[in-house]
């Protein structure tokens, strides 16, 4: 509402008017024993509270009203004009029936109600416009704010224990500006920034604060405060954050198989153990060998110290034989992340062997260490076998060198010339001796159809280990008579005779 809303277009020169009206000497001249009082020069109020401005007047300058107006000059405001007063605005008169008292009363006032208030007189000019006659000295008013509950966020994203993330305070709407803040973790004090103020357009003012927090796997149950001081107000304000809201702590994941080994066409239970992890949100998927079996959760998740959770889930195979070996992988996705997994292998016993069967498909580890012991088994046999043939090379090169008789047929008589040679007749007897050579001697008969072999060794025979043996192979014996033995040589020499028929 402006000063002159009965004639809005005579402002521009009403307004100087105004200006010299002011002045005392006008003043006086106007009127005789006229007073106006407006006591207060500065009241402080509290936002949300009603601010009481008083005015009041005595003598008579004339017809004319009493108005408030904020500011003064040409950014003045109209706050109470009894001409055009609305029932339903936060301004109202302390004494509505007095015509001496005009303090009034504004609700709910805001920190844009800051300012200087002025109660002027207003008296009808000749030309019947309102003109200021009177003006108090004003009221500089100001309005304390209290700032709003503290907003403490956290990070967008949840983060693992060892990591530092920023939190934040914020509050605002605050009047004056000289504000406190204080970080705690569980009561515990916390080192922080210095808040950054800033100030609206409400001429209010607006602050923000950071901290860093590093998380710790325990902070399931941990809060964080932040902490306001004012001096409008009278205990400190407070806001809060659950650092589980931003912790996570993923499983350790464990998979069991019992029995192990198991016996053929039992029921072997796969365990899988989820310890400590935060949230509770996980899911639990069962694969054999990559295909994804179905198994159970044996309850939910179950909160145990510190405000995390553990999980155990179940499933059973059959322990056929063509399932020995089997991988059994449990695979746990938790608050959205990759899986993790953990696996065990389906081993199978043979019972009637007491051991575990043949069949079962190695891992890597004994795969290598039979790898080894074969290579070394292999190297090992090929030395043997070298040392065996250098051997055997050796006895035949000394079989070679050894001491032998060999019978030969004797030349044939004339007699016997037109028979037909036979060389199955030949005849021979290698005698080996392993110390040293002897020497043969060989005896032939007077008669031709025998041939005598002797041998004669260097001393003559002790005893039993003495007797040599002569085997005679391809020797073709015929049936004739049996001719008396050669005459004994000496006490010395061995004898090997073989009686050949002529035909």
């Amino acid at each position: 509402m402006e000063p002159h809303p009965r004639d809005p277009g005579r402002a521009a020169w009403a307004l100087p008017c105004l200006l010299l009206l002011a002045l005392p000497g006008v003043d006086a001249q106007a009127g005789q024993g006229f007073t106006l009082q407006q006591p207060q020069a500065k009241v402080t109020v509290t936002a949300g509270d009603s601010l009481t401005l008083i005015c009041t007047v005595s003598g008579d300058a004339g017809p004319g009203s009493v108005m408030w107006l904020k500011g003064w000059g040409n950014g003045n405001k109209t706050i109470y004009d009894p001409n055009n007063w609305d029932p339903s605005s936060r301004v109202t008169l302390a004494a509505p029936e007095s015509n001496t008292d005009f303090t009034i009363h504004i609700r709910n006032i805001q920190p844009e109600d800051m300012g200087t208030y002025y109660c002027v007189k207003f008296v009808l000019g000749m030309t019947g416009v309102p003109e200021v006659f009177k003006r108090g000295d004003g009221t500089e008013v100001t309005v304390q704010a209290k700032p709003s509950p503290p907003l403490v966020s956290g990070p967008e994203q949840r983060a693992r224990p060892d990591e530092s993330v920023p939190f934040t305070c914020t509050t605002g709407g605050f009047f004056p500006d000289n504000i406190e803040v204080k970080w705690f973790k569980n009561n515990n004090p916390m080192t922080a920034k210095p808040p950054q103020v800033t100030q609206s357009r409400m001429k209010t003012y607006n602050m923000s604060s950071t901290v860093m927090v590093t998380l710790q796997k325990n902070d399931a149950r941990s809060q964080l405060t932040c902490e306001v001081t004012h001096p409008t107000l009278r205990a400190p304000l407070r806001g809060s954050f659950q650092l589980s809201r931003v912790l996570r702590v993923s499983p350790s994941v464990e998979v069991r198989a019992e029995p192990s080994p198991a016996e053929v066409n039992k029921t072997v239970a796969f365990t899988c153990l989820l310890k400590e992890f935060y949230p509770a949100n996980v899911s639990i998927s069962w694969l054999e060998n990559g295909i994804e079996i179905k198994g159970q959760n044996l309850s939910g998740p179950l909160e145990v110290s510190r405000g995390l959770f553990e999980l155990r889930s179940r499933v059973e195979v059959q322990a056929t034989e063509e399932k020995n070996g089997s991988t059994i992988t449990c695979r746990v996705v938790h608050d959205g992340q990759a899986p993790a997994n953990d696996s065990a292998v389906l081993w199978i016993s043979n019972p009637t062997l007491g051991g575990l069967s043949n069949e079962f498909q190695m891992n890597k580890d004994d795969m290598l260490i039979y790898i080894v012991v074969g290579v070394v088994c292999t190297v090992l046999a090929l030395l043997v076998a070298a040392i065996l043939y250098l051997i055997r090379t050796k006895q035949i090169k000394a079989g070679k060198s050894s001491p032998s008789a060999r019978l030969h047929e004797p030349e044939k008589s004339s007699e016997a010339t037109t028979q037909e040679s036979d060389p199955n007749n030949l005849t021979y007897a290698d005698l080996n001796f392993e110390k040293e050579r002897k020497s043969i001697r060989r005896m032939v008969e007077m008669s031709q159809q025998s041939e005598y072999a002797c041998i004669q060794s260097n001393q003559a025979p002790n005893g039993d280990d003495n007797l040599t043996y002569a085997d005679l192979d391809m020797v073709h014996l015929s049936k004739a008579p049996k001719r008396p033995a050669p005459r004994p040589e000496e006490a010395g020499s061995e004898y090997a005779s073989v009686q050949i028929t002529r035909k």
